[in-house]
């Protein structure tokens, strides 16, 4: 009972705080173009749709909870969120789906992280470059195609949530068993709560 009152003391406090995520209007309003039905997918169903992307993963490979999380390379909100998970990644698994969303390198960064011999690595660099103010990591002269379509597919799934910015958190309470999104870098004590570990 004491678990379920904190985790709905957290999550409603976390409601009440401003967002901090990135978001293209041009690119948020093709979104809810994507969904056949014209509503935004369930919980259950964003998890199922998220669970179809291309990422690398990051943390506790065995959990049994995976939180998916798009992102786009020239956000600093994702680059604060890649910080503020780093605590957990000792009882997290999460999967990082890199999409092209708001400027013209999102797509060629993104598939320079997923392409690379160690996308963690890659990442650590690039979110550390990013929160410096810097351009993050240099893209390559070629990518592979298959990598960039990858990164193009995600965008498509991310289209498909009808989500308008990023980071997009996709995750199960491992607690309750409750599913949802939320749009917007979160702390380590509020991302601990959604995923529920």
């Amino acid at each position: 009972m004491t678990t379920r009152r904190t985790l709905t003391l957290a999550l409603g406090a976390f409601a009440l705080a401003p967002l901090a995520a990135c978001s293209k209007k041009e690119e948020a309003a093709g979104a809810s173009a994507a969904a056949p039905s014209g509503r935004k997918p369930n919980g259950v169903e964003a998890y199922g749709i998220a669970s179809r992307g291309t990422g690398f993963t990051v943390g506790a490979m065995m959990a049994a909870n995976t939180v998916y999380v798009f992102f786009d390379s020239t956000c600093p909100h994702c680059a604060e969120l890649w910080k503020s998970s780093q605590p957990l990644l000792g009882k997290l698994k999460m999967v990082w789906m890199p999409i092209g969303l708001l400027r013209p390198q999102s797509g060629p960064q993104g598939a320079a992280i997923l392409s690379a011999p160690d996308p963690v690595k890659a990442m650590n660099e690039h979110e550390a470059s990013v929160l410096q103010r810097g351009g993050g990591i240099s893209v390559p002269a070629s990518l592979p195609d298959d990598v960039v379509q990858k990164v193009k597919d995600n965008t498509e799934l991310f289209r498909q949530l009808q989500a308008e910015s990023v980071p997009l958190i996709v995750y199960r309470n491992a607690g309750s068993g409750q599913h949802g999104m939320h749009a917007g870098a979160v702390d380590t004590a509020t991302l601990a709560a959604l995923a529920g570990v």
